[in-house]
């Protein structure tokens, strides 16, 4: 009988959740955040290299569950992701992810990895290399609103990118804040536990929300809001989802991934379709001013990108190199003739 052991063509690199921990453990978090952070910086700076698309998406009651493709030229990445608020009542994530690349020449993958936990690090190291443009310069203290799965990432990024050493949480579930606030003791942080988002933005040069709820909401008002601080609103990300009031967006300067992607899925659907709002590529690349003065309210309206999810697999594939955080996945098929798939599944009789 003919052997049925895959060939090496037969096999892919996988990075299952365990390794993803491993693989960030053996760098140290803040590492991670800080690597991730250089290959997306790295990718905005090519940007022009990349196919670009709104993300495909399948909205239900539910949640919503997406697509994000890219390539640039030479590789070619995905990645499947689902956003259910609702899950965490039964014991489930709201958003669980995987994705993957490949060689664009012949289309053979070459990664294929979890992303619930790279999503969440992706996620938090774009909020910081963004806040590294538009921040107050000086900021120490951030106020972190939803203290959901995503709020630890978020307030160690700043604080391994920005620099910040103070944080202040609210989340209407106490519970949520009292995790985060234990998952944070001991990150050299101060944090800071309050009652209502008021007393969360109080004396924060930058103010980050993350709620969860499908619906529109007003996460912050307007009279909030005060001068020269950096907003970086990461929780409206689909249609009809969205945490800022009108007026916030009204008086800021508007920073944004994807024009075309944001204006449907981010704060600004609430906007007039030419709304004017600034490309992060341009800034990264020097092409456009981030922070332009002191008093100048910034908003990164983040929704995300397929970009960043390319360069956290790119930060991957070449991290587990010469590490024991991943296994060869018997993912293709590979006949002794390629033209015959056929004989090669009765030869395995």
């Amino acid at each position: 009988m003919a052997s049925t052991s895959p060939s090496a063509k037969a096999l892919v690199p996988f990075v299952s959740v365990d390794h993803m921990m491993g693989l960030v453990h053996h760098l140290g978090v803040p590492a991670a955040l800080r690597q991730i952070a250089e290959y997306i910086e790295a990718d905005f700076k090519r940007w022009q290299l990349f196919d670009k698309t709104p993300r495909v998406a399948s909205h239900s009651a539910e949640g919503v569950i997406e697509l994000m493709p890219t390539s640039d030229g030479e590789v070619y990445g995905f990645k499947y992701v689902n956003g259910h608020p609702r899950n965490t009542r039964d014991g489930l994530q709201t958003v669980t992810a995987f994705g993957l690349l490949a060689d664009v020449n012949t289309g053979y993958p070459v990664l294929m990895s979890e992303m619930t936990l790279l999503t969440a690090l992706r996620t938090a190291a774009t909020s910081a290399l963004v806040g590294k443009y538009l921040a107050p310069r000086g900021a120490r203290t951030m106020a972190m609103i939803g203290n959901g799965t995503q709020s630890e990432f978020q307030c160690l990024a700043f604080q391994a990118l920005c620099g910040i050493d103070s944080v202040r949480l609210f989340d209407i579930d106490a519970g949520a804040t009292r995790k985060a606030a234990h998952n944070l003791s001991g990150s050299g942080l101060e944090v800071v536990t309050c009652t209502s988002a008021e007393e969360a933005i109080e004396g924060a040069q930058i103010i980050t929300t993350c709620t969860a709820d499908k619906q529109y909401a007003t996460i912050l008002t307007d009279n909030m809001v005060g001068s020269g601080v950096h907003i970086n609103a990461i929780g409206g990300d689909c249609p009809g989802k969205t945490e800022l009031a009108p007026a916030i967006l009204h008086r800021s300067s508007i920073f944004v991934e994807y024009p075309e992607q944001t204006r449907i899925e981010g704060e600004i659907q609430q906007l007039a379709a030419d709304h004017p709002v600034i490309e992060l590529w341009q800034v990264i690349s020097g092409q456009a001013e981030g922070r332009r003065r002191p008093d100048e309210v910034t908003l990164f309206d983040s929704v995300g990108f397929a970009t960043e999810d390319f360069s956290a697999l790119r930060f991957v594939r070449d991290a587990i190199v010469g590490t024991p955080y991943s296994q060869p996945l018997d993912l293709l098929a590979d006949p002794d003739d390629p033209r015959d798939l056929y004989g090669m599944l009765m030869r395995a009789v």
